[in-house]
This record gives C-alpha cells, sequence and structure tokens, in this order.
C-alpha cells in the first residue's frame, strides 16, 4: 500500500484535476502490471502445502516441503504424522457443516468485521477524506504516503507479536484502538474542525488495525477450520469478506452525504462489536496446529 500511494502522488503531483481525470487514471492502472507481473513469477516458487500432497497421496513431497520450512527434522515427520492422521479419518466429516455451523459463522463474521470496521475505506478514500477535513491537494497525499509508513511499521509489529502475544488479545487491542480512532473522527467531523487533529487519529485507528485485524484475520482463516472443510469453509469466509468489503467502500460515499460524524461513529460502533465478538466467540489459536484445531470443533 505503501508503494502505492508513492506512485499515486507522484503521478498527481502538480497536475490539475482535469489531467488526473482524462490522463493520470491511465497511469495508476498501468503502474499495476509490474507487480503482478512479479507475483505471478514469484508464485513459481512458492510449494504446495504439505496438507493438500498428502490430500493428493504425494506423501514424499509432502515430508520434502516439511523439512524445508521445519529446522528440526523430528518437527517435521511429528506434523506429518498428525497431517496423516487427520486425514486419513473417516470421510463422513467432508460436508461443509460436518463441524456444526459455529465455525463457519465464526470464519464470516472474522471477514465481515475486518471489513465493517471501515479500514478500506480509509485506504480507499485517504485523500479525500483529509481534504474534506481541510487539507489542500498536494499535502492530503502526502498525508496519505505518512499512512502509508504506519502501516508497514505496526504490520511489522503484528508479525513481531502474534506468536508471542496470541491472536485474541491482538484483535480485542486493536478493536480499541480502532474505535477510539472512529469515534475521535466523528466528534471531529460532527463539530467542524479541520488540521491535523485528524490525521492524528487516523494515524491512532490505521495503526490499531494493521497490528490486528489486518493480518491476523488471515491468519485465523487458515488456522480455525478443519481439514477436512479447510478448502470449502475458507472459500465462504473470503466470499464474504470481499462482499462486505464491497458494501462498505460502495456505501460510503452516500453516507458521508448524509453525515460524516455517522458514518465514522458507525464504524466506530463496528470496532466496539468485533472486539466483544473475539472476545466471546472466537478461540487462541496460539501454539495449536490444525489437527489440534480439528479436535476442538469436535467437543
Amino acid at each position: 500500500m505503501l508503494v502505492v500511494y508513492f506512485v499515486n502522488w507522484g503521478i498527481a503531483f502538480g497536475q490539475s484535476i482535469d489531467w488526473i481525470n482524462d490522463v493520470g487514471w491511465r497511469y495508476m492502472f498501468a503502474s499495476e502490471a509490474i507487480p503482478a507481473a512479479l507475483f505471478g513469477m514469484l508464485l513459481f516458487l512458492v510449494p504446495e502445502t504439505p496438507r493438500y500432497l498428502v490430500l493428493s497421496n504425494r506423501d514424499e513431497k509432502a515430508r520434502s516441503v516439511l523439512s524445508r520450512i521445519n529446522a528440526d527434522k523430528l518437527r517435521a515427520e511429528a506434523i506429518f504424522s498428525e497431517i496423516k492422521q487427520s486425514i486419513g479419518r473417516t470421510t463422513e466429516r467432508s460436508r461443509i457443516f460436518s463441524y456444526g455451523k459455529i465455525v463457519i459463522l465464526i470464519g464470516i463474521l472474522l471477514s465481515v468485521f475486518q471489513q465493517f470496521v471501515g479500514i478500506n475505506v480509509a485506504l480507499y478514500y485517504a485523500p479525500r477524506i483529509f481534504e474534506s477535513m481541510g487539507a489542500a491537494k498536494d499535502a492530503s497525499m502526502l498525508q496519505t504516503i505518512i499512512m502509508g509508513f504506519v502501516n508497514v511499521v505496526f504490520t511489522v509489529v503484528a508479525i513481531l507479536t502474534v506468536d508471542k502475544w496470541g491472536r485474541k488479545p491482538l484483535l480485542i487491542t486493536g478493536s480499541i484502538g480502532m474505535a477510539i480512532g472512529m469515534f475521535a473522527i466523528s466528534w471531529l467531523s460532527y463539530n467542524e474542525i479541520i488540521g491535523i487533529s485528524t490525521l492524528v487519529f487516523i494515524i491512532i485507528y490505521t495503526a490499531s488495525f494493521m497490528m490486528s485485524w489486518g493480518p491476523i484475520c488471515w491468519v485465523l482463516i487458515s488456522e480455525i477450520f478443519p481439514n477436512k472443510i479447510r478448502g470449502q469453509a475458507v472459500a465462504v469466509a473470503v466470499g464474504a469478506q470481499w462482499a462486505a468489503n464491497y458494501l462498505i467502500s460502495s456505501t460510503y460515499p452516500a453516507m458521508m452525504e448524509y453525515s460524516g460524524a455517522l458514518t465514522y461513529g458507525f464504524y466506530g460502533l463496528m470496532a466496539v462489536l468485533s472486539a466483544l465478538f473475539v472476545w466471546k466467540m472466537v478461540p487462541e489459536t496460539k501454539g495449536k496446529s490444525l489437527e489440534e484445531m480439528e479436535s476442538l470443533w469436535k467437543k
């Protein structure tokens, strides 16, 4: 996202609105071809997952992959045995609701809350938000770049702490921080206060998301589902996430036309509800294998 912000700023810097609308957007879309090509080429270096290889009766290849990603050979063999035992169980638990509806509901709600807290509104409409709070066009683009640096720094924070502190504490902490940020922006909008305070609270909001819901939601979605239904369940959860993304990002302009204060207040409320949801319903997956999660949902 930081690279994207720099590219957009470079394209738009010093240009008129007419040029941006008529020509600039073409450069924006063309610039996307470079990372897309790199991503496609690097995918050839990514191995298949051991669980998929075992399901495909390619046990030796699965062992090879596990040995590459685990320095401890005994640990790699233990994981392989767990995978074999899990996948080798009876096939009666292969339907998506075989482990109950609650695990699917948790996956869907994780995805929906990740979007309903309004993060993609902040990412998609950041320059417009800053302009509405009194920043000039070039200044709003620079403030967006600052927000991009915050994204990078606090994503690294999540990487360094997720296995130390656990998934749930980080998610709840992030939800509280997002609620503070959004309620503050709502108050600023209601009182028509412009200035640097908007940037400060958007940074608080963005930092809270990037150290928690940004990366950790994806970690949880990949960890909570039992092997037998994992492919189907992840597809449902990700589908719900994109649907929620579309709903939130497409309704933001109309909501802002009605009331900026209520719009940001709604996202703050969603952050509060997301904290309660994680506290009450989401299991901690820190230190648990996928096979252990399967045993949890069987109970």
